[in-house]
């Protein structure tokens, strides 16, 4: 409930960094296609999708706004075709009553559904059964591992002990029956990193790169001493540029792109570096606490955008616009 209340109602916890907007591309004056025959959907993980779009992780727990936002989240993401991640998912481990708001797989059928647990909790509490737990209560598709040892390190009550994890994780790649997804939260994910979780097995990756909201920030509101968050709110690796690193590995693995996108001509651009899903969290999080249908509302919105940007790159498909960085006009960017 901290982090919702932090999130909504304080603008200076997000970046608002213009990353994307550095970027330009090749506007086509003559696209040769019909609006109206752009086709933007996909699949993910063997089902499909109306657009490349995931709801983000945000909560889950026990307090009643909690699990409303997540069933408005999925009442919306199955009515428009997207998929949905949830918030952490350790609270329902240690409280039943927050296992409500993770119980969605009836409000959401046929869309992709993925679980969420930190990582970290592998080096404290977190087994095997606990991430089983966390895959069957949603029915999921996956299970997201998220890193994100600058979060843990400002949190007051922050667990820091990231030793030894990538042996741990790749024991869990390899007993679930599930896809594992591995993300960070706001502060990228380098090429490095990303060789170790090849060897370990992972094949989806979530840069959830910096230029959106920061965890450093919203942690900084809820600790005794700010100074150590406030200084460390723009630290990481911005999005397209982690798309960017993460090139050479893009035929190997399923890159989703996080992190300060926006509107749908941020879809695009993290679709041309690579992206084969875009992640948004913030754009949903007022209208969930709201409704179902003001959560469509946005939704329509960015499948607009989105599909209006490949109308005007001329693409009728997102094979038109995936891994086609000659889009890209100006080569300083970064």
């Amino acid at each position: 409930m901290d982090h919702i209340s932090i999130v909504s109602e304080d603008g200076a916890v997000d970046r608002r960094k213009t990353y994307f907007d550095r970027i330009h591309l090749t506007h086509r004056a003559l696209p040769e296609l019909n609006l109206a025959d752009v086709d933007p959907s996909t699949r993910f993980m063997g089902k499909d999708l109306a657009f490349p779009l995931l709801i983000s992780s945000m909560t889950g727990g026990a307090d009643e706004e909690l699990v409303r936002i997540n069933r408005n989240l999925a009442i919306a993401a199955e009515a428009e075709g997207v998929a949905l991640a949830v918030g952490s998912q350790r609270v329902f481990l240690s409280d039943h009553a927050a296992r409500a708001s993770f119980e969605l797989r009836e409000l959401a059928p046929n869309i992709p559904l993925l679980a969420n647990l930190g990582a970290v909790q592998l080096n404290y509490e977190l087994g095997f059964a606990d991430c089983e737990a966390a895959l069957q209560v949603l029915d999921a598709d996956g299970l997201y591992l998220h890193l994100n040892p600058l979060q843990e390190a400002v949190q007051p009550e922050g667990d820091t002990d990231f030793g030894g994890l990538r042996n741990k994780i790749a024991m869990i790649v390899q007993t679930l029956k599930k896809p594992v997804i591995i993300k960070e939260v706001g502060a990228g994910i380098s090429a490095e990193d990303v060789e170790h979780l090849l060897a370990s097995g992972i094949k989806y990756v979530d840069v959830a790169g910096s230029g959106g909201t920061s965890w450093s920030v919203v942690e900084s509101r809820r600790s005794d001493d700010p100074e150590l968050g406030e200084l460390f709110r723009d630290w990481g690796i911005p999005t397209p540029l982690a798309l960017r690193m993460l090139k050479p590995f893009r035929h190997e693995m399923n890159l989703i792109a996080s992190g300060g996108i926006r509107n749908g001509i941020d879809m695009a651009k993290s679709m041309i570096l690579g992206a084969s899903l875009c992640g948004m969290a913030r754009p949903f999080l007022n209208p969930a606490r709201e409704s179902a249908d003001a959560v469509r509302i946005v939704l329509r919105r960015i499948k607009r955008e989105f599909t209006t940007a490949m109308f005007l790159l001329g693409a009728g498909n997102l094979d038109g616009i995936r891994d086609k960085e000659e889009f890209i006009l100006n080569e300083n960017w970064n």
